[in-house]
């Protein structure tokens, strides 16, 4: 199942209070893409946060694997997780 994650800063946490966790987080992320489960990771354009493209077996699965990293850990950070399914839209070109 495709899952996409949205990170959400916890309020009221200062920048300076992420630094010392930026580098474990990394190295996370890396290990999770390199398995395969992290499939996209980007960071909005509008503001600091990452979005992810996560593939795991369903939602619970994701709010465990995303548990695992460090800045969640620390309760820096937490996610939107949104069950993704395939559009299905293009039937309607094909219905006759």
């Amino acid at each position: 199942m495709k899952i996409l994650a949205i990170e959400k800063e916890v309020e009221g946490i200062k920048a300076d209070d992420f630094k010392p966790h930026l580098e474990a987080e990394a190295l996370k992320v890396w290990d999770l893409y390199k398995k395969g489960i992290i499939r996209e990771i980007y960071f909005r354009g509008d503001e600091a946060s990452a979005v992810l493209i996560i593939e795991c077996e369903n939602f619970e699965k994701a709010e465990e694997i995303l548990s695992t990293l460090p800045l969640a850990k620390e309760n820096l950070i937490t996610f939107e997780i949104i069950p993704l399914v395939p559009y299905p839209g293009f039937e309607r070109l094909f219905k006759n």
